[in-house]
């Protein structure tokens, strides 16, 4: 396969049995250590939409530079899960293939599931605290501010259906961008295998669910205590769930059946092939 594929990268057949081995370690992490992981990766994410929405908030940009560049911006997040290590919800959704495979049981892997996406909601929700802290919103005669509230109320207005369906487009993308780094052998690799998926799901508007646990929280945090913006939309916790529960929704089915189980069936393990 080296000759296709090339001598430093790993082959297609090769990703699966990585992304196996390490959904095998990954379902078996100490609490402890998933929990500290999973907050890790929800600030990380909440740095990624941090980054894009300096962007986003440019009114001197035009709808397709502003989506393009929000979206490289935004690949920040998995760039930092995924070199300096972290445990992500909308990724871990390709621990289906151990699970398929036999190497890990159900419950081993709803618990992954569980613990991690509590655990990246309350490393976004934190992060989402420390910027409003920080006054970071106030940046650009209160631009940043008055987007992030604007980011917010549309994603807590989308019919169910809509979220659900951008939530399983987002993950599809997600979990590519994570499979093809897997391929790669240096940062430069994972890198560039990052930046186009992420890039994509951004500019065309999909769901990512941990990305908006920190883009909701901090929305009501500038309009409850920080004086509020010119956005009529009041967004709650009710609004929160409303846009949540369906994305997580589309995100397990894009990332667990669309990419997971359908390499399972390409790449069957060798024992499954006899």
């Amino acid at each position: 396969m080296s000759e296709i594929f090339g001598f430093d990268a790993f082959s297609p057949r090769e990703i699966a049995q990585r992304i196996e081995q390490v959904g095998v370690a990954k379902a078996r992490l100490p609490l402890r250590s998933m929990w500290m992981l999973g907050m890790l990766a929800g600030a990380f994410i909440g740095l990624g939409a941090l980054y894009y929405t300096l962007v986003a908030a440019d009114a001197s940009l035009g709808f397709a530079a502003r989506q393009l560049l929000g979206g490289v911006t935004f690949s920040l997040g998995l760039l930092l899960v995924t070199v300096a290590g972290a445990e992500l919800f909308t990724g871990n959704n390709l621990l289906v293939l151990a699970w398929a495979d036999g190497r890990i049981s159900a419950h081993e892997l709803l618990r992954n599931w569980v613990v991690v996406c509590l655990a990246n909601f309350v490393g976004a929700a934190a992060l989402a605290l420390l910027v409003f802290l920080s006054r970071h919103p106030e940046m650009n005669q209160g631009a940043i501010a008055e987007q992030t509230v604007k980011i917010a109320a549309a994603k807590t207005l989308l019919p169910p259906a809509t979220a659900f369906f951008r939530g399983m487009l987002c993950n599809v993308l997600v979990c590519m961008a994570v499979w093809m780094a897997m391929a790669g052998r240096t940062i430069v690799d994972k890198a560039v295998a990052i930046l186009f998926p992420i890039s994509a799901f951004v500019a065309a508007g999909f769901e990512h669910s941990i990305a908006n646990m920190y883009f909701i929280p901090l929305a009501m945090l500038i309009q409850h205590f920080g004086g509020g913006t010119a956005t009529q939309t009041v967004i709650t916790w009710g609004g929160f769930f409303h846009n949540l529960l369906p994305v997580l929704a589309g995100n397990i089915i894009g990332g667990s059946v669309l990419v997971g189980l359908v390499y399972h069936t390409i790449y069957p393990r060798p024992s499954d092939s006899a």
